[in-house]
């Protein structure tokens, strides 16, 4: 856990079988506010006790960047304890499809420490927006496609909060194989005109962060294109680019992140290249 609560901004790093999840506090004169709500519920309320014990506030809001069980696994808990979760409906529309995928690669070998049921979230709309909770004022951008198919990103005092679509010094989640678009949110992103970042996975820091996300995006999608890909993709060809990329980037966490998603990059680039 990181108590560093420079500018008000707190954030709480899961153990690692909940995948290191970063979540973020935002200390307000009435409350706290909370941005994405863990992978375990158990980290979820580890999470919301340490806030509420650092701060002697309680979290009046917790907000989720995008549809993927790291980011709102934890409603439930947050619910229960009198907590509102929101997101955008654009998000909030994948969550039944995400939840439901998830639920058969992780709930046997996480129950009783999974949620039992399909987490419900509220929506403050389809369209950027102000939202005001905890005696702040939050922009909430809506975003589309990136590591997954909708997104959020708060940006509030300077800083942004980005979910899964920046990482440092950890592998990318491709698993929609949406490079270009993700590209493009980051583009988005940098025009905010952060000076504080704060990731999905891995340190927080200013728009070097933003830089390095996106030269892995495009360092990834350089190899792929060298790879001529085709579909269906010649046995061990992917195993092949993936080994490339990993060399590329020694030390890198979730490098299984690249079994997941590298099969659908090398399926976009090969329509691509047949256009």
């Amino acid at each position: 856990m990181d108590l560093d609560r420079a500018d008000g901004v707190g954030t709480f790093v899961s153990v690692p079988r909940g995948f290191h999840t970063r979540s973020y506090w935002i200390e307000g004169p009435e409350g706290v506010v909370v941005i994405d709500t863990q992978f375990m519920p158990s980290e979820a309320e580890r999470m919301l006790d340490t806030v509420e014990r650092e701060t002697g506030k309680r979290v009046v809001l917790a907000i989720v960047l995008h549809a993927n069980p790291d980011k709102f696994n934890g409603a439930e808990v947050m619910r229960r304890r009198g907590v509102r979760v929101v997101t955008s409906e654009q998000v909030r529309a994948r969550v039944p499809e995400v939840d439901a995928l998830r639920r058969r690669w992780f709930y046997e070998r996480y129950a009783p420490d999974y949620p039992s049921a399909m987490p419900e979230l509220d929506a403050f709309g389809d369209a950027t927006t102000e939202i005001h909770a905890a005696g702040l004022t939050l922009r909430a951008h809506v975003l589309g496609a990136g590591c997954s198919d909708a997104h959020v990103v708060i940006d509030w005092n300077g800083h942004v909060f980005t979910g899964d679509l920046i990482a440092h010094r950890a592998h990318a989640w491709l698993e929609l194989g949406h490079v270009d678009a993700w590209l493009a949110r980051l583009d988005e992103i940098e025009a905010l005109r952060p000076r504080r970042v704060h990731p999905g996975r891995g340190e927080s820091g200013g728009v070097e962060r933003i830089d390095a996300q996106r030269a892995y995006l495009e360092h990834v999608r350089a190899l792929t294109r060298e790879a001529s890909p085709v579909v269906p993709a010649p046995e061990g060809a992917i195993d092949a680019l993936r080994a490339r990329i990993e060399a590329s980037y020694p030390g890198y966490a979730y490098p299984v992140f690249l079994r997941v998603g590298l099969p659908a990059v090398w399926t976009a680039v090969a329509l691509e290249r047949a256009e």
